[in-house]
């Protein structure tokens, strides 16, 4: 098992205490280690639960009939990279809701122009406005950690990252420089990069470097969820299916077409009141679309 996750901190540190991590991930069958694995020491951490025996390490044809479905290459590189975000970030989520009658109104009043560019105006595209608007506005969302976690990254540009469910599992294409593109311009790529994403045709260099990803689950329903940070990236934000609900006015009850907007973030460098800010300025935009086009 060579390709072992861990940051340098904790490879130095299980050098000081004369652990193989190769071993050591063996017996727990995992590949990502975290530091209470090496403070753990030799004894309870090396031997792993049931005296060396994973936890993952089980006859299951004992309980009753199984079949086997090997997992390809890209979900196991997958499943390691989000086993040690889980482990490693101290991830926090924020939920917020925003209300879109607005947006949705002035997505119909564009729907004749976006038929006549060849163009589906989908709410995404004004999802990704929003973002670069505000991580120009919370700058500290648009930064990484270094690997020890000593300086901050700050990043000068805005890419945002696109989740796209495909027959192999997710991947994240990229829109590259999304600040300086219009409305037009970002539905054009949502449809091409996701395209070519299903059909297994982005480039390496179409993916990777994000300030932010947005993962989308509004095609099939939910009401929130809580996404998992993607490093280097320090927030990721998760979008479900919009739903009316009653809000009060003041005097009654009114329909609103409201989105749940679920932000988790990594609470190492980023804290909850900017979390909240961070969110309620986003309802803001999608609450009110036209402030987002100045």
């Amino acid at each position: 098992m060579t390709d072992i996750i861990a940051p340098p901190s904790i490879r130095a540190l299980a050098r000081e205490k004369g652990i193989d991590l190769e071993e050591l991930a063996r017996k727990l069958g995992r590949k990502n280690i975290v530091r209470e694995d090496i403070e753990g020491g030799k004894s309870a951490a090396a031997d792993g639960p049931a005296g060396g025996k994973s936890y993952w390490d089980v006859n299951h044809s004992q309980y009753g009939t199984v079949s086997e479905e090997p997992m390809s290459r890209f979900a196991r590189v997958a499943a390691a990279n989000l086993a040690a975000a889980q482990a490693l970030i101290p991830a926090v989520t924020h939920h917020e809701r925003a209300d879109i009658n607005a947006l949705e109104a002035w997505r119909r009043e564009l729907k004749p122009e976006a038929q006549a560019r060849g163009l589906k105006l989908t709410a995404l595209a004004f999802h990704i406005v929003a973002l670069t608007r505000c991580l120009r506005r919370f700058p500290r969302f648009n930064a990484s950690l270094s690997a020890d976690g000593k300086t901050l990254v700050l990043k000068k540009y805005v890419h945002i990252g696109i989740a796209v469910d495909t027959a192999m599992g997710l991947l994240v294409p990229v829109i590259r420089n999304a600040d300086t593109k219009g409305l037009w311009q970002i539905a054009s790529e949502i449809s091409d990069l996701a395209s070519r994403a299903r059909e297994r045709k982005v480039g390496i260099d179409e993916m990777g470097g994000a300030s932010m990803t947005i993962t989308n689950l509004g095609g099939i329903g939910g009401i929130g969820f809580t996404p998992i940070v993607n490093p280097p990236e320090l927030a990721i934000l998760g979008l479900t299916r919009a739903e009316t609900v009653p809000v009060w006015d003041g005097s009654a009850f009114q329909p609103v077409p409201m989105v749940s907007v679920d932000l988790s973030y990594d609470h190492r460098v980023i804290n909850g009141a900017d979390a909240a800010r961070f969110s309620a300025h986003y309802s803001l935009l999608l609450s009110d679309p036209r402030r987002m086009m100045v």
